[in-house]
Formats: structure tokens, sequence, C-alpha cells
């Protein structure tokens, strides 16, 4: 606020500051809100503070029902997915031996989730099973599903992992890699490969990865002990 002589000027500040300061100011001068008039928000003519104002509340009214509507929107996403797990524990629950675990396994994977490359490994107690889930890895692959917290989203950066989707491999272009944990111990590794760079990236949420990492890992356990 500046003073010269008998007169002062205000800024714009300056009255900002000062409607701060006194609150009631315009409930005294309830008149000024059809008098004063500001530019449309959309363009247009001028139109008064409570035009101002209402126009305000719809565009906050439609931020929160778009906000609502995306919110529902994950919600019935989570849902759909939450009953694919479900499908899948069934699945793994009601196999009778490790060929019915496997089959279940990556029926339920390529079908439900729409991810049509599928490997699985598994390394404790490999030499008591024959088969291509049990072939042996390397030291380094081992090393790395131990230091993974939670799976790996990504580019597929291990060509030990790759060569598992058999002939797709050389079409895989993102995967997610599921560390079969009990407790300290990783059992194995299940792996998931798309063609599409986009399906697994760095970032995406891995809970329902994770869920189903652990009911492999209890099948596992009933099956193989």
């Amino acid at each position: 606020m500046c003073l010269t002589g008998s007169s002062f000027s205000m800024n714009a500040a300056d009255v900002a500051r000062y409607l701060k300061e006194h609150p009631d100011f315009l409930a005294d001068h309830g008149e000024l809100f059809t008098q004063l008039t500001v530019p449309h928000p959309h363009g247009g003519q001028a139109i008064s503070l409570a035009e101002r104002q209402l126009h305000a509340l719809r565009d906050k009214i439609r931020q929160l029902e778009s906000k609502l509507a995306e919110l529902i929107r994950y919600g019935e996403e989570n849902d759909e997915i939450g009953e694919k797990v479900h499908r899948l524990a069934l699945a793994l629950v009601e196999a009778e031996d490790y060929d019915t675990l496997r089959f279940a396994l990556l029926e339920n994977v390529r079908d439900n989730f729409s991810v049509p490359n599928v490997a699985l490994r598994v390394w404790a107690n490999a030499q008591s099973h024959e088969g291509e889930d049990f072939s042996p890895v390397t030291e380094e692959l081992r090393f790395f599903a131990t230091d993974l917290s939670h799976p790996y989203c990504g580019a597929p950066a291990n060509l030990e992992v790759i060569d598992w989707f058999g002939p797709a491999a050389c079409h895989i272009r993102s995967v997610a890699l599921v560390p079969l944990r009990r407790g300290d111990q990783v059992l194995g590794l299940l792996a998931f490969g798309s063609e599409e760079a986009e399906r697994f990236y760095p970032g995406m949420g891995t809970l329902y990865l994770a869920r189903i990492g652990d009911l492999v890992v209890a099948a596992l356990r009933h099956q193989l002990g």
C-alpha cells in the first residue's frame, strides 16, 4: 500500500490481503456480488461475482464426478482381478498332482489374465523331480530371485529367463518375474512374458502378482512337500 499526501493507492495484492483480513467486508456489502463483474471463465461476456462463483462450483463438481468415476472404475477392475485370482486359487487347490497343478496354472493365467507366455522354474528339491520346470538354473539367477523384494516388471533383461519361453522368446518385449518365496527361502521363479512392451512396466502395481506367487508356493508345498 502506498501513501501520497492525503491519498493512497492499493495494488492487487493489497486488495486481496485486505479482503482476507476483513472477511465480513463482502457480507456487509452484499450488493457488490451483483454490481461487480468479472470475465467469464470460458470466454464471452463479463458476469457477476455470484455467477462466477456458480461456474467455479460447477467446475469443481465436474472434477469430483470425474474422480469418483475413475475410483469406481478402478474398484471394478480390482474386483474383476480378485475374482480371477480366486478362480486360480480354486484350480490350484483341486490339483491332484504336479502335472495337474502346472496345467491349471498355465491355463488360468493364459485364459483369465490374457498372458499367453508363462514359464515356471523350481529349484528347491529339484533333484528329486523330473521335467523342464525342474531344470538347473544358474547361481546368478538364484541370487537375482532372492534379491527381489517384490515381483520384477519391465524389459526382459535376463536372457536365461527369456529362453524359458521357447519359440516365443524372440517376441517377448516385457516380463513379470515373481519370486516363489517361502519365508526367507526362494523356491523358484514364475515368469510371465508379453509381446507388448507396456504390458509389464516398472512402477506398476504388483499386489496381485505377489498373491499369485503365494498361491503357487502353497500349491507346490502340497504337491512336492
